[in-house]
This record gives structure tokens, sequence and C-alpha cells, in this order.
């Protein structure tokens, strides 16, 4: 579309979601139970991982809130929708934003979790994020009020970007770099995290030299053997990754040859599916790699949307990452093992994010808009920026309406955790 059109477009969206309706949430129109939502997701999961996962979600209400992304999904779709559609992060709650290495080898802050990015209306990645928001602060201990103004910041910053760059020609939005200091106190200590992290620095954490060469070290509920027949299949998949590399990355991947597999339990919302991590050394014992191929389930969104399945879900999540991203991991690509699609990206290669209990005041409003311009860009890179300003408008009215409804799912956060925790305390998600 061209600019006319876009608006045209943006502005007749309003008919069919007002901008209030935005702001509308109703538990009681739900037409599912959420803890059979939970134990759904856990169908194709490895069982004897899943007390791990519970474990987790356990720990706080914002755990929960990471770990249940298919019970917003639901909700979400229960509701009419803007149709104006960007390439969704799906899951943009303010712990999956975070530093990690660009390919000139700059440490960089942008959105960092990509397992449910899909096509699909714009808000709902913008509420899932400004309830994280409000989440975040009652976690920190914030009073409502303090909870709300938090909130509308955030909404407020993404809308104002997004008129920016409905402003801005299409490769300015594609090149946009999100200024910030990087040595303000919200963002210093995960800086520092970051910029340890590399492979050399990784190395003695995850492996030893043992008489048979390097190895996986045994972490309890992190770092776990494999059986010689799963090492082999992974191995065995390298090639096909290797296959989805450009030339040049192909050829850098070359240079390395891999030496151990294990597996790996991260996250909150991924345990119990298969995550392995490889080590691989280049010209010598101090030129180490760790790939991590990480499985990539169907998208929780895709059936709502009535999207046809990923050729490779594996190959979904990179695709999207690369839309919404500046920069991505230059050794990002996609495979199979054993009839599963598997992401395949460096592991923890100057990643981190933030502790969100120390997000409190300033520093978490100053969290949330930088988040909000993040998820702005990408949305501007990958939809109609000029559509979206065009149905947000001048006013507020948009931003108060997301802020609205983030407070009143916010509650339904609250009474779902409680649900989840009289559940597992009850046996009926099991240990």
């Amino acid at each position: 579309m061209d600019r006319k059109e876009a608006e045209k477009f943006g502005h007749s969206q309003r008919r069919h979601v007002s901008r209030s309706d935005l702001g509308k949430f109703s538990a009681e129109k739900r037409n599912f139970d959420p803890l059979a939502i939970i134990k759904d997701s856990c169908r194709g999961r490895l069982p004897d991982l899943l007390p791990i996962k519970f474990k987790l979600m356990a720990d706080s209400m914002f755990a929960f809130y990471r770990g249940t992304v298919e019970i917003m999904a639901a909700d979400l779709a229960a509701a009419k929708h803007t149709h104006i559609e960007a390439q969704l992060c799906g899951d943009a709650h303010i712990r999956n934003f975070g530093f990690y290495a660009t390919p000139d080898a700059q440490v960089t802050f942008d959105i960092n979790d990509f397992d449910a990015t899909c096509r699909g209306p714009w808000e709902w990645d913008v509420k899932r994020l400004v309830t994280s928001v409000v989440l975040a602060g009652q976690e920190a201990g914030e009073t409502p009020a303090k909870c709300r103004r938090t909130a509308g910041m955030s909404a407020a910053e993404y809308c104002s970007w997004m008129r920016r760059f409905a402003r801005m020609s299409t490769i300015d939005v594609a090149r946009h770099r999100v200024q910030r200091d990087l040595q303000q106190p919200v963002l210093r200590d995960a800086l520092m995290k970051a910029e340890r992290g590399t492979p050399i620095h990784n190395l003695p954490k995850l492996a030893h030299k043992t008489r048979e060469g390097w190895k996986f070290r045994k972490i309890p509920d992190q770092v776990l053997k494999l059986d010689h027949a799963t090492r082999k299949a992974v191995i065995e998949a390298l090639p096909a990754y290797r296959s989805t590399l450009s030339p040049d990355h192909q050829m850098l991947l070359d240079r390395f040859h891999p030496v151990d597999v294990a597996f790996k339990i991260a996250g909150t919302g991924s345990v119990g599916t298969r995550d392995y991590v490889v080590l691989f050394f280049g010209r010598d014992e101090n030129d180490p790699l760790f790939l991590q191929v990480k499985e990539a389930p169907p998208c929780v969104y895709a059936g709502y949307l009535k999207q046809p399945s990923a050729a490779n879900d594996g190959e979904r999540v990179a695709q999207g990452q690369r839309a919404l991203q500046l920069q991505s991991d230059l050794l990002l690509g996609w495979c199979s093992i054993e009839k599963r699609d598997f992401l395949v990206r460096q592991l923890n290669d100057h990643k981190s994010s933030l502790d969100i209990q120390t997000l409190k005041g300033r520093r978490l409003i100053e969290y949330g808009r930088l988040c909000a311009e993040l998820l702005a860009r990408g949305h501007a890179r990958s939809g109609d920026p000029i559509a979206i300003s065009a149905y947000i408008g001048d006013s507020t009215k948009a931003a108060d309406a997301l802020v609205a409804f983030a407070l009143q799912y916010g509650g339904q956060v609250t009474a779902d955790y409680k649900a989840f925790l009289k559940a597992r305390k009850g046996g009926a998600l099991g240990k």
C-alpha cells in the first residue's frame, strides 16, 4: 500500500475494533480451562522435566506469566483484533528483551526470544508487553497507582514511536538504532554480565577436560548427559543446519569441529522441550564455540490465526527473529532431528537479561519505555507503521485502552496463578 492507502486502511479498522475496545477483557466470557491449556502445552515434552517446569512457574506470578503464553494466546484470540499485521515476537514480556552479541562483536540490546513468533495483529504483542510491566511492578512491590503510571508510559512510548516511524522513510526505519546510555543503572549490571559471556569464559563452567578429551559437565537441573544415539543424531543434523547459513557463515562454521553434545535445561516456558548444546573447537582449545540446538514446537498462535503449519518451525523462529531484530546471530539457522524441528544459534554469546526484581520506580519506567521502543521498531520493520499509526491516531485513546487491558489482565493472571498453585499442590499437575 502507498501512504494514502495505508492511512485509509488503518483508519478503517477502527470500525472493526475501536480503540477503546482494545481495553476490554472479560474473564466471564472465557470458554476454556487455563489448567487444561497448561496440560495440553506439555504434550510431547519430556515428562521427567515437567516437575522442573512447574517448580519454576510456581516461584512467582511473573514466572507463571512467562511460562504460560499459551493461556494468553487463547484469551487474545477470543476477542476481535485489528487485522493490522506485523511480525509478532509472540511472547513480548520484558524478560524477553536483553543483551547479545551482533555479528561485528558489539553487545546490543533488543528482543531476544522468538519461540512464539508469527504474523499477527500488532496489539497482541503490546498487550503482552504492557501486562508484563504491570506484573513486574507488582513483583517489585510498587503501588497500584505506580504500576498504572509505569504501564501507561510504556504504552505511550510504543504509540509515540510508531507515529515517528510512520513519518520516516522505509530504509531509515530498517536502520533505526535505539539510543540509550548503556551505563545507566537499569542496564549497567546486565551489560557487564553480557560482556563477560564469551565462549572462552563459559568453557570451564560448562565443560572439563577428561582422558577422552573435552566433555560437558553434568550440572543438576541445568546440563545433563546424553545417550550415544541422541548425540549421534545431533551431530548428523549439523550438515543440514549448515545448509541454512549464508556462504560466508558456512565458511566460518567449517573452521570448527564438534567434540561433545549434552542436554541443557533452560528458560521457563521451554522446559521439557529437547534442548541440546554442542561444544566445538576451532584452531585449538583456546578457540571454543557453543551452539544451542533448541527444539521449536509449533507456534501457539498459528491455530487461532488459521495459519498453515510451518515447513520447519526452527525456520519460522529464525526468520521471525531476523524480521524483528536490527542484527541477528551470524550462526542462526535450523534443522530437523528425528522428525522434530530445531532452531540453532550460538549459546549465551554475550547474552544476559535483567532481573525484574531490581526494576522499581524510575528503573522500571526507563526499562518499560526501552522495550516499547524496540517492539515498535520491530513491528515497523516487519509491518506497516503508517497503517498502525493511523489506527492509533494522535490522541491517547489507544494507549489508555492498552493500559486498561493490562490492568484487568494482570488480575486474571493472579487468579490463574492461584489456581495453578492449588492444582500443583493437590497433585493435579503431577509432582
